[in-house]
C-alpha cells in the first residue's frame, strides 16, 4: 500500500482568528472624535461664560443689597427726625 503524505487539518501559515490590536481593521473614528472634540470645546467655552456671568451676577446682588441696606439706614433716619419734629410740633401746639 502506497503511503500516503500525512494531510494537515489547518494549512503551516495559518492566520490566528483574532487580530492583534494594530492589525485590527480601524473604522473611521477620525470624524466622530473631531465632532465630540469640537463639542467639549464649545462646551467648555460656555462654561466658561456662565461662570462669567454668574460672578457677574453674584457682584451686582452684593452691591445692590449693601445698597438697600443703605438706603434702609438712610429710611430709619429720616423717620426718627420726621416722628422727632411731629413731636416737637405737637409740644409747640399744647404750649399755645
Amino acid at each position: 500500500m502506497p503511503q500516503c503524505p500525512a494531510r494537515r487539518l489547518t494549512p503551516t501559515r495559518a492566520r490566528p482568528y483574532s487580530f492583534a490590536m494594530t492589525d485590527a481593521p480601524q473604522p473611521p473614528l477620525d470624524p466622530e472624535l473631531r465632532t465630540l472634540e469640537l463639542r467639549v470645546t464649545q462646551l467648555l467655552a460656555v462654561l466658561a461664560q456662565v461662570q462669567e456671568e454668574n460672578r457677574a451676577l453674584r457682584q451686582r446682588q452684593d452691591a445692590i443689597s449693601a445698597e438697600r441696606a443703605s438706603l434702609l439706614q438712610k429710611n430709619e433716619q429720616v423717620r426718627a427726625r420726621v416722628e422727632a419734629m411731629i413731636g416737637r410740633l405737637r409740644t409747640l401746639e399744647q404750649g399755645a
